[in-house]
């Protein structure tokens, strides 16, 4: 009942902490939640037993589905162009730590092994992804380097675990082989990945086996995807490899549901995105509040040593994390050298080849600053905790060893909350321009959910897709008017479509699938539009485009009336160019769709307007009347989208949020409007 209750404290405090984030977002939230797990400690007035007893556990409760979660939303794109500098940090960086700090931690104090000296430099090697995060996010930090802070955090995670595992085993057993070292580190490193990579395939495998049944369940997609990393894990580790970097392998070939596969992959991405930041917050909010609660247990065992002052123990630590800077700021400046000097030449080589001038050389003053963000912005987290927990009791030191470790950790991230904003600080912005950093993030995310709406959309949602789409560009429209935003016309596509249209009709007209003079009639009309829409900024032009409208309005209207009546019969022309336009909109209506799911949100609003009016235009030359249980039919399709709609955008709003393209009152007030929405939804079905 005892641990029960401990476990329910605990997420107590990591649901605190979450509430204390978003009121002073100046404090990271890893240390509101040791200072929470700090204070339940001393309100417990005794010692706090860690509820593992074996280490093995540990690692797959809380460091394998991390893990998996970290390389599952990572950026493959960015991981890809910064390869070797994220390879150079995640491998090279954390050797380098790992023999900086053993020798040291082993000449400082020689009651600590050397292995375990080692042990502890490879517990400090990883970096933390969420600390990393709240880092960047008081800071103004360059692209590369947010990239390379990530993509470090996520790979040297298993590169630092490995080390760590093979300094424990040679603590534990006393002997040592380098050759042999190397031999298992390769094989495991290896065995780990593919492992990995060929669990991940099956898995992936599965997903679509159960999907080509007709099974498209939320909650079965959803726990197979959190079921997957603990089973990944467990089956490398008993056929030999790391399993650890089979995780991350695992999560990196890990295959997001296409997006065209309609509105039920689309809320069973949402759902699964929204479970796993759950997941990720509470399993990273729990070791750091277990960070907390385990302080005053080594601080008051290590504290009372009375071989060891308090004073050399502060030294101590303060001195490891000198080490740690030191060798990481070196080892950042020197890479961040070779790599703009090897840009410098390549730039070089490609203005000689133009004729132009050549960039500058970036300075060795910006590389010191690069590199000094890059050494505090890389604060040590989770899996130092993590790991340092799973040290075995046997080990000589092992709360010295703890102590040292806890200490680290928190001064790494002080000096990351306090001191990289002081090194990067965020340009100074006034309400104004927050504002309109608020209105582009708001018509960002409007974009983001009609692409998202027109690229799931099915046959037998279609038309209440292009309901709720029309709605949203409505929207839009309304914010562009109160912002005074002016839409400028996008020329380039309505002249693609005219193009697409002309093309397709002359390769009709070519193989005689059409009647040649309704053809050449057509093709006459897309040039008078083309040249229209070329000249459509003069005053006249408009004034003409104007009334085109309206005439080609009245004669549509005109021939749906006609085509309805009883009786009446069209010409054999009228029906041969009523055909052609069918056929030429149903191409440019595929032609749109391609470019909707290939195209940034940007160009959404653009390509998502006329494709709701060709598939209009559609409609009205099939000039079939929907009848009242059609319409009750589309309008109960359309709630149904409208909800799906309503969710992406709640969803994109708090990605927004949390890249801080979105303020916290704009974010608010969004969500509002939403929760508002989805209430009037349920009210009106």
């Amino acid at each position: 009942m005892e641990t029960f209750l401990l476990i329910l404290l605990m997420l107590a405090a990591v649901l605190a902490s979450s509430v204390i984030d978003q009121l002073v977002p100046k404090v990271s939230s890893p240390l509101i939640q040791i200072g929470l797990g700090l204070a339940i400690a001393v309100v417990a007035g005794r010692q706090i037993d860690l509820l593992f007893d074996e280490s093995e556990l540990f690692l797959v409760l809380f460091i394998a589905p991390l893990l998996f979660h970290e390389a599952k939303e990572a950026k493959k794109t960015e991981l890809w162009r910064n390869r070797r500098s994220i390879l150079s940090l995640a491998i090279g960086l954390v050797l380098a730590i790992i023999v900086a700090v053993g020798f040291f931690v082993n000449a400082m104090i020689p009651s600590i092994s050397l292995a375990a000296a080692f042990a502890l430099g490879a517990a400090l090697g990883p970096t933390d992804p969420i600390a990393v995060s709240a880092a960047s996010k008081d800071a103004d930090i360059s692209p590369r380097c947010k990239a390379l802070l990530k993509g470090e955090s996520l790979i040297n995670d298993a590169s630092g675990i490995v080390a760590f595992q093979f300094a424990i085993a040679a603590a534990m057993t006393g002997a040592f082989s380098p050759a042999h070292a190397i031999g298992e580190f390769l094989l495991e490193f290896v065995g780990g990945i593919a492992f990995g990579l060929i669990l991940g395939v099956i898995g992936n495998g599965i997903v679509r086996l159960v999907r080509s049944w007709g099974l498209e369940n939320t909650t079965f997609h959803v726990l197979f995807e959190v079921f997957t990393p603990f089973i990944v894990f467990l089956a490398a580790d008993q056929l030999g490899g790391s399993g650890i970097l089979a995780v991350v392998a695992a999560g990196l070939v890990n295959v997001i549901s296409p997006r065209t596969a309609g509105p039920s992959v689309s809320r069973l991405n949402i759902v699964s995105t929204s479970v796993w930041r759950v997941i990720s917050f509470t399993l990273n909010g729990i070791v750091f509040v277990l960070l907390g609660t385990q302080l005053p247990r080594a601080m008051q065992t290590t504290w009372s040593n009375v071989a060891i002052s308090n004073w050399t123990l502060l030294i101590y630590v303060l001195t490891i994390s000198l080490i740690l800077i030191a060798v990481r700021f070196v080892w950042v400046l020197l890479m961040e050298r070779v790599h703009h000097r090897h840009v410098a030449k390549r730039n070089e080589k490609a203005a000689k080849e133009k004729n132009i001038a050549p960039e500058p050389r970036k300075s060795l003053a910006h590389d010191v600053h690069s590199a000094a963000i890059m050494t505090l912005g890389g604060p040590k987290g989770t899996v130092t905790l993590a790991v340092i927990l799973t040290l075995p009791q046997a080990i000589a030191q092992r709360q010295l060893i703890l102590f040292l470790a806890c200490g680290v950790i928190v001064v790494t991230l002080l000096l990351a909350t306090f001191v990289v904003p002081i090194l990067a600080p965020q340009k100074k912005r006034d309400n104004t321009k927050q504002l309109e950093r608020d209105v582009q993030a708001n018509l960002d995310i409007l974009r983001v959910v009609i692409e998202e709406l027109s690229a799931c959309q099915t046959p037998e949602t279609r038309a209440a897709t292009q309901i709720v789409v029309r709605q949203y560009n409505d929207r839009i429209k309304k914010i562009k008017e109160l912002n005074g935003i002016e839409d400028e016309p996008n020329m380039k596509l309505r002249l693609r479509t005219l193009a697409w249209e002309r093309e397709f009709a002359r390769n009709l007209i070519d193989a005689d699938e059409v009647d040649r003079f309704a053809g050449y009639q057509y093709l006459m009309r897309l040039a008078r539009m083309e040249e229209l829409i070329m000249h459509q900024h003069s005053v006249r032009a408009n004034l003409r485009q104007h009334f085109i409208r309206w005439r080609t309005f009245g004669r549509r209207s005109l021939q749906e009336i006609v085509h309805k009546v009883p009786g009446a019969e069209l010409s054999e022309t009228t029906q041969a160019t009523r055909a052609l336009q069918i056929k030429c909109y149903e191409h440019v209506v595929d032609k749109l769709h391609e470019e909707l799911a290939g195209n940034s949100p940007a160009n959404a609003e653009d390509i998502s307007k006329l494709l709701i009016e060709y598939q209009r235009l559609l409609r009205t030359l099939h000039a079939a009347a929907p009848s009242i249980t059609t319409f009750t039919t589309t309008q109960d399709k359309s709630a149904d989208v409208e909800r799906l709609d309503l969710e992406i955008e709640l969803e994109q709003i708090q990605t927004r949020y949390d890249d801080g393209e979105l303020s916290r009152v704009a974010a608010k007030r969004l969500r509002e409007n939403v929760n508002l929405m989805q209430m009037d939804l349920e009210d009106n079905v």
